[in-house]
């Protein structure tokens, strides 16, 4: 197989959606947790986002859900990706103030990154890149040296307002999708052959991150918990769809080989 082009180098994560078993809470919880506007609301989905003009995050409701499957492919995390550090601060303390759980927080060299589940239990982390400057070159001078280290929460909160304001940050967005597969190798050889992302970091055989335009990663693929797995239900919450963005791309959609739907379009006159 000949391998595709390099990816369009302005490529964006422009929303994802996802299917959760109780709209109004689910809603509630990315509205007054994460701090996102909700911008439309109807029976059946709410679109939410930190800009009121670019919904970000879909939320479909589920007819007769069933509990995730924890060993099966799928959505591991959406990461949104803060403008500042004083930004991401102020969303650790209003998620704090509600008393929703963390469940992790990690210095990966490239950002600082905290963790938690919404109602569902599916994945969010929250993040702020460091300065692409300060990135180290992997081995052999080949994409990002990525790592986990404890990262200095106090260090990192006292960035912020002790009395953030309800809504996420103006120009936070969606950095990242981290999926889980059943294969390592083959995924990445899709996204890499086949749609032209580029290898940032390779953990063989469990993790592969993958990005367009030199970015520590757009996509994050593991096994950890999957390897061998399968689609979940298609009643279980979970992530049903990846929209990106690039510069003058035809629209079209894509199926990856565990089943996450992907869809391309062209990026918005700035």
């Amino acid at each position: 197989m000949v391998a595709a082009a390099p990816i369009d180098p302005s490529l964006r994560i422009a929303s994802v959606r996802l299917a959760v078993s109780d709209l109004a809470r689910s809603a509630a919880f990315y509205e007054h947790a994460l701090g996102l506007h909700v911008l439309r609301r109807e029976d059946e989905r709410a679109l939410l986002g930190a800009d009121p003009d670019h919904p970000a995050l879909e939320l479909v409701s589920i007819a007769n859900p069933v509990p995730l499957v924890p060993r099966s492919t799928g959505l591991f995390h959406v990461a949104w990706l803060h403008p500042t550090r004083a930004a991401l601060a102020e969303t650790v303390r209003r998620i704090a103030a509600t008393r929703w759980p963390l469940e992790g927080a990690s210095d990966h060299g490239v950002s600082e990154a905290l963790y938690l589940s919404d109602p569902d239990g599916l994945g969010i982390e929250i993040y702020a890149d460091r300065p692409r400057e300060s990135w180290e070159s992997g081995e052999g001078g080949r994409g990002v040296r990525m790592f986990t280290a404890p990262l200095d929460l106090d260090d990192l909160l006292a960035q912020g307002l002790a009395h953030p304001a309800p809504q996420i940050a103006y120009g936070t967005g969606i950095g990242h999708v981290h999926l889980k597969v059943a294969d390592v190798a083959s995924a990445e050889s899709f996204y890499r052959d086949q749609l032209g992302f580029q290898e940032m970091a390779l953990l063989p055989p469990s993790a592969a991150f993958l990005s367009a335009g030199g970015y520590h990663h757009h996509i994050g693929l593991n096994s950890w918990q999957s390897a061998g797995g399968s689609a979940p239900p298609e009643n279980a919450p979970g992530l049903r769809e990846v929209s990106f963005t690039l510069d003058g791309a035809e629209p079209r959609t894509l199926t990856d080989p565990d089943g996450n739907s992907l869809s391309f379009a062209s990026a918005p006159a700035r």
